[in-house]
């Protein structure tokens, strides 16, 4: 696919201030350079978003379900060349991008859908005396224009989790990708942009602006902005929530996601699980496993079957489909793991596997018996590895699983119903997964934290509802 130099801002291709590099995560080889913005550019495109918001507002509904449809069936018909060069951008395992190519094609469908069950519903007003003789009712209409941050580790689908939310429900929207993964984000906009004018919308309904933290100010601080959607840390997600105020936030943060293991579990699903929820896309998830809390009536067992199976887990070149683990986002990234995982064998921790890199990569890594203070435990690690400590009871496993400041998902493996139930009642979660991986999440389904993981909800549904406010009518006949 090839689209005009420069950066979609207006219905356009405006001028780019600068460009940088783009690397490869697994070598350091340059991979293509990238427009880069800066502050004025968000400025301009907020103010042009801002220009078309009512025309936006006006879409007919089958305008907008049909854009979104067709970008669908564009992104499913463009898959194989995105994965490719997600591979490349990101240094995410092969198998990984395909994972989120598809979810992506999903997420556009879903919103396509959703776009027909937009609607409000009639309020008996004469519930009370005073409202005798009123007939009344509310409908949803758009926020206004909207901006969308996403992160480095799933671009397009974090870019679609943004974009295709905010047409469906009536709103401009401009998106900043990560700094370190514009490309295929801004293929995915080009395709959006082409199928809006075919449709005789404004391409400008859609922008995209790259840059760095002054950018991203610049756009959640504009009084024309009504809502901002964020994927990413929690320390960032904070700041735009303070600098955002008093715009509605949407905030999917970080998370140390935890899988409990019960003294009835299946051992060896667990332990599944375990490898395959902790290590997926190199760990660079947030609702990848990072902490095991497994019930002393099993915990040796767990940590002897998750350790057979992780000499098995291919560690090395994203390109090849065998690959499960690679390259962390940069150099930072993978020293600060290779750090923690350090510290916390200083604290005391017993390292069962891994701890060590190859190049590029950490080598899937388990830790048993970390403090709980210690950042490979308390904080988002976003590498590939994985703690587990041993506790008395379940009451103390889901204590335990609650004592951190983050809950996004987390998930529990039992044999028992009311083990089940009891998880979903009292874990401190967004999203409780019984019997499968906390990474479990459905692209049509609410999701979202709670504590420093977050605010609102994402998937197509209730993200469209968080980027549309009620507007209540009241009539005398």
């Amino acid at each position: 696919m090839t689209y005009p130099e420069g950066l979609p801002v207006g219905d356009g291709w405006a001028p780019a201030p600068g460009t940088a590099a783009v690397t490869f995560p697994y070598d350091g080889t340059e991979i293509g350079q990238a427009p880069v913005g800066d502050a004025a550019l968000a400025r301009r495109a907020v103010e042009h978003a801002d220009a078309l918001r009512k025309r936006v507002g006006a879409l007919p509904a089958h305008t907008r379900r049909q854009v979104l449809a067709r970008v669908a069936q564009d992104l499913a018909d463009a898959l194989p060349g995105l994965v490719d060069l997600l591979v490349l951008e990101t240094g995410k395992p092969r198998v990984d991008c395909d994972v989120e190519m598809r979810r992506a094609v999903a997420t556009w469908q879903a919103a396509a859908d959703e776009v027909a069950h937009l609607h409000g519903e009639t309020v008996p007003l004469d519930i009370q005396p005073s409202g005798e003789g009123l007939f009344g009712f509310w409908t949803r209409r758009p926020v206004g224009v909207v901006v969308g941050i996403a992160g480095f580790n799933y671009p397009v689908l974090l870019a679609s989790h943004k974009i295709a939310p905010a047409l469906a429900a009536g709103c401009p929207v401009i998106i900043k990708p990560a700094p370190a993964t514009p490309l295929a984000t801004l293929r995915l906009v080009h395709l959006v942009r082409e199928r809006l004018a075919a449709a005789g919308a404004p391409a400008g309904t859609v922008q995209l602006v790259t840059g760095d933290a002054e950018v991203g100010r610049a756009l959640v601080t504009h009084p024309r902005v009504a809502a901002v959607s964020f994927t990413g840390s929690a320390a960032v997600g904070h700041r735009i929530a303070r600098d955002a105020a008093p715009r509605r936030t949407v905030l999917e943060l970080g998370s140390n996601a935890a899988l409990v293991v019960a003294a009835d579990a299946d051992l060896d699903a667990a332990a599944d699980a375990v490898v395959r929820g902790g290590y997926y896309a190199s760990g660079q998830a947030c609702i990848s496993v990072q902490r095991v809390v497994a019930v002393d009536a099993v915990a040796d067992e767990l940590e002897k079957r998750i350790a057979e199976r992780l000499p098995d887990v291919s560690v090395g070149d994203p390109r090849d489909a065998a690959t499960r683990v690679s390259a962390l986002i940069d150099e930072a990234a993978t020293e600060r793991v290779v750090d923690w995982i350090a510290r916390a064998r200083a604290a005391g921790a017993r390292l069962v596997h891994g701890g060590t890199r190859t190049g590029r990569c950490v080598v899937p890594t388990l830790l048993a018996g970390v403090p709980e203070d210690e950042p490979a435990w308390a904080e988002e690690i976003f590498g590939p590895v994985v703690c587990l400590r041993a506790v008395p009871d379940l009451t103390a496993a889901y204590d335990l699983v609650n004592a951190g400041r983050y809950g996004l998902h987390a998930a529990v493996f039992t044999r028992a119903l009311d083990t089940a139930f009891r998880a979903v009642e009292e874990l401190e979660a967004g999203g409780v997964v019984i019997n499968e991986v906390p990474g479990y999440r459905s692209d049509i389904a609410p999701y979202g934290g709670v504590k420093d993981s977050g605010s609102g909800r994402e998937g197509p549904r209730f993200a469209i509802e968080e980027l549309t406010v009620t507007r209540m009518a009241v009539v005398r006949p």
